[in-house]
């Protein structure tokens, strides 16, 4: 099963096995008895399941460090086909078409498609957020797009900061194959935002972190 948007809006419906695979990939990895848990089911279901996706491999061990001289903690995450069930905007196909800008128009016009797919994105998102005079409510919009797009985006408060959450990256193969995608989307998030706030981002998926984390810091 492929997710979609559509599939991610309803995530209270999905079979258990998907919902722990929605899980791990929000909140990263969990035991056991963590998904047993926060899935509200008993230990000996919660086995069952993960035992039926390691043979599937979607799921892989982790070891957690060892605090102190008991055996070290056996946790679950996302093995490599765990995450293609999650959108990626036809990765293959896309990295391809990367790979043949660069050939024939060298970087300058690979710069020149960024740019306009930042100009069309700037475009949506200005227009949605147009009306919005406060940090949460544009915020709130921009995740909406953002999760629309199949970025699993979300909001949440951190102090007098906020938080815009990506858990996961449609377009993370054409991302890898030129960085510039990432570059365009910060400097995009910030426009929307405005002067009110700045735009840092805390958290890089291809820098090795399992999402895409921003923090919105209020400047009033």
């Amino acid at each position: 099963m492929k997710y979609t948007s559509k599939h991610l809006e309803n995530i209270d419906a999905m079979p258990t096995a998907e919902r722990i695979l929605f899980r791990l990939k929000t909140k990263g990895p969990a035991s056991t008895a963590q998904l047993a848990q926060e899935l509200a089911m008993t230990a000996e279901a919660a086995r069952l399941q993960v035992q039926k996706l390691l043979a599937e491999e979607l799921i892989m061990g982790a070891q957690e460090a060892s605090t102190g001289a008991g055996r070290p903690k056996q946790n679950w995450q996302l093995s490599a086909a765990g995450h293609a069930r999650f959108p990626d905007s036809h990765a293959y196909l896309t990295v391809q078409l990367i790979g043949s800008i660069r050939q024939l128009f060298g970087e300058e016009g690979l710069d020149r498609l960024i740019a306009q797919r930042e100009g069309d994105m700037r475009s949506d998102y200005l227009r949605a957020c147009q009306g919005q005079s406060s940090i949460p409510k544009k915020l709130e919009k921009l995740a909406g797009l953002r999760a629309a797009e199949g970025y699993m985006a979300r909001v949440e408060k951190q102090g007098k900061d906020w938080l815009l959450i990506e858990d996961h990256c449609p377009i993370c193969a054409a991302a890898q194959s030129c960085q510039g995608f990432c570059r365009s989307e910060l400097q995009l998030f910030q426009e929307v935002i405005g002067d009110q706030a700045s735009v840092t981002r805390e958290e890089h998926l291809l820098a090795g972190a399992r999402r895409c984390v921003y923090r919105i810091h209020s400047l009033d």
